[in-house]
């Protein structure tokens, strides 16, 4: 394989984790399993400068806004950490500080690594304007409501040094008692459960209901100064104290260190305590303590050069690999999956493994029967790493991969390292998985099509197709058990919905090989329209940067194959209409502030029309915002608009603008 080849597989792998982890809320593969593919590629790209990218994983951060939130954009910019796993790394870093700086001595500010969604929050005058996640590191969504609902994140500051207007960062978590109480819950409820508490805090964050985000317990720990119009600390040791101050609730568990030998004494004591603590962590974190060192150092692409994650060895546990069965996924691919005598890793109970491909198999020589070590670190379904083979007692048997599909009877396909389905949808549990696939956030969004609802409708006959979802009917579904009316309206009325989709979002949706979200925007930015984009030629497609021949050829077989082509006919004739980019609309290029309630359309439907409309709507009042329209009880953002000699104008002159006084329904 070419080093070129490698580097793109690895840019492509690490985007795909990126999108589960980030976006999804369902990652895939552990901490440290990603973290060696993010070191493997640094590599590569260092000693290969000629493949350098801007688009590439490790010179991005985090993810891109979801549908659904606003966006906000960071008052400084919210970077990555640099991960090091042993003492030789720590002991490396701070040799290279004191190299650079010409320095003899240097004093770390330690704390735990808290495994949680991170924020910032922003406050003026003392008082919570906005909160927002990570995102890309530059934007983040807004979810400002969601933190409202946290009740150790103060309302307003207390203290005598209040600068006008400060941003924090920190981390929103979710007690492990709590997440295992949530997840008793949703399965009770036959509603799907989350992977660890990470991922149950990310998905309370992302909720639109706040009524259930506010059924959610979580909490917030702050441990950085974005910025701040008043006095610097001169110390992160001072800033600790400056948050203690003002009412925001730290990290707990930092500590000073004199040196990087006390640094290092702190990972280790971590370590000890860390199975004893109420919240997950996943390593600590190792930063120099003085700011002008810190600014002397300055910052990488994606991360500062003051700090980094010292991680913990991934959480082991030893167990029973009571079967090995094939996991079928959307394209096909057989994933072997260990299932496991139930263990308790790290607070989480496990019962499955992810044994990735045959070649995996062979590597750990992992047979039906073994006792196994399995690792998690701080994540998901956790993977197989050693095989105990001393406990082995002969009665161990070989796996083997089927030479069927064990959901269509399909003879399999061997490509590469995998074996593969080439059914498409007229494989079962590829066909279920296109249906979730397609309902997805990414995707036409239509809320509250879970795998579990899928399942249900699949057996109950009510869906056999992704056009099929457009086809249910309202009496069919109340009659299924756990369908009540109000649930099944809002699932119709979601469908509805989706029925207006952007072209990046359907050909996301459709599901084809290798095209992700970013491609598939790439795609819709080129050819505009549907029937441009199917009829495109490998020479069209591999024309566009960073589509290279594997993807084309995706895309080809894709839509040389009747059956997908046939439901795409089928999803239009449903009603399915692909709309266009709003290059042009009423409010092309204007930026938007709602404030105060507003009876006629609401702002969150506001805020999408202004968006379906070309425009952006704001969170907050900048010297960049066109006008600000202000409801009724208007806040602060309305003194705000009138400070800064921003246009403010009623909810009726924006209804006038529109040309209807009532909400236009064809723009939803």
């Amino acid at each position: 394989m070419s080093v070129k080849k490698r580097i793109d597989d690895l840019r492509k792998e690490i985007k795909k984790h990126n999108d589960l982890y980030y976006s999804k809320g369902k990652p895939s593969i552990s901490d440290g399993a990603y973290d060696a593919l993010i070191r493997e590629l640094k590599k590569l790209e260092k000693e290969n400068p000629e493949y350098a990218s801007t688009d590439s994983p490790t010179a991005t951060v985090g993810s891109p806004i979801q549908r659904g939130f606003q966006k906000i954009k960071h008052l400084a910019p919210m970077l990555s950490l640099e991960s090091i796993n042993t003492v030789e790394e720590c002991e490396k870093f701070d040799r290279t500080a004191k190299k650079d700086l010409g320095v003899e001595k240097m004093d770390y500010m330690c704390e735990p690594k808290l495994d949680g969604l991170s924020i910032e929050l922003v406050y003026e005058k003392g008082v919570f304007v906005s909160g927002s996640t990570r995102g890309d590191g530059t934007f983040g969504e807004d979810v400002t409501e969601n933190l409202r609902l946290i009740k150790n994140i103060p309302g307003k500051l207390s203290g005598k040094k209040v600068p006008d207007k400060i941003s924090v960062r920190g981390e929103v978590l979710m007690l492990i008692k709590d997440f295992q109480a949530l997840n008793k819950k949703q399965a009770e409820s036959g509603k799907d459960i989350f992977a660890n508490p990470r991922n149950a805090a990310a998905g309370s964050m992302r909720q639109l209901d706040l009524s259930i985000a506010g059924e959610r317990k979580l909490y917030a720990y702050c441990y950085d100064i974005l910025y701040t119009s008043g006095e610097m600390p001169k110390t992160h040791a001072d800033t600790i104290k400056y948050l203690d101050e003002l009412g925001i609730t730290t990290t707990p568990g930092h500590e000073h260190a004199s040196s990087i030998e006390e640094a290092i004494k702190y990972h280790k004591d971590s370590g000890n305590k860390r199975d004893d603590l109420d919240y997950e962590i996943d390593g600590v974190v190792i930063k120099i303590n003085d700011y002008e060192y810190r600014r002397q150092l300055g910052m990488r692409t994606t991360n500062p050069r003051w700090a980094v994650a010292y991680k913990f060895e991934p959480r082991k546990e030893i167990t029973k690999v009571e079967n090995i069965v094939v996991q079928v996924g959307r394209t096909g691919i057989m994933t072997p999956v260990a299932l496991l005598m139930p263990v308790e890793v790290g607070g989480v109970t496990v019962s499955r493994a992810n044994l990735h491909n045959m070649d995996e198999i062979a590597r750990l020589g992992v047979k039906i029967g073994d006792h196994v070590k399995v690792q998690r670190a701080g994540d998901v379904i956790p993977d197989v790493v050693e095989v105990i083979t001393s406990k082995r007692n002969g009665e161990e048997k070989d796996f083997h991969m089927p030479r069927v599909c064990p959901s269509c009877g399909t003879k399999l396909e061997k490509e590469d390292v995998f074996y593969r389905c080439p059914a498409g949808l007229g494989c079962t549990a590829q066909v279920k998985e296109a249906i979730v696939h397609y309902a997805s956030k990414g995707a036409v969004d239509i809320n509250g099509f879970s795998d579990m609802t899928v399942d249900q409708f699949y057996e109950e006959g009510l869906i056999k197709s992704i056009s099929d979802v457009y086809t249910l009917k309202r009496e069919d579904i109340l009659k299924l058990e756990g369908w009540k009316e109000k649930k099944t309206d809002n699932l119709l009325a979601a469908i509805e919905k989706s029925k207006i989709v952007t072209l990046d979002c359907f050909i996301y949706g459709l599901g084809i090989r290798n095209v992700g979200k970013h491609i598939a925007a790439l795609f819709a930015d080129k050819f505009a329209i549907l029937d441009k984009f199917m009829g495109a030629t490998k020479e069209e497609l591999t024309a566009i940067h960073e589509i290279g021949p594997e993807t084309a050829d995706s895309v080809i077989a894709f839509f040389a194959n009747k059956k997908n082509t046939d439901e795409i006919k089928k999803l239009l004739s449903c009603g399915v209409t692909i709309k266009e980019k709003a290059a042009s609309g009423k409010f092309a290029g204007m930026k938007i502030v709602f404030t105060g309630s507003l009876p006629s359309i609401g702002r969150s439907d506001a805020q999408k029309i202004v968006e379906k409309e070309g425009g952006e709507a704001q969170s907050s009042v900048s010297d960049s915002t066109t006008f600000v329209v202000a409801g009724e009880n208007a806040g602060s953002k309305l003194d705000a608009a009138r400070k800064k000699g921003i246009k403010i104008i009623s909810e009726d002159d924006f209804l006038k603008m529109l040309g209807n006084p009532k909400m236009p329904e064809s723009l939803f």
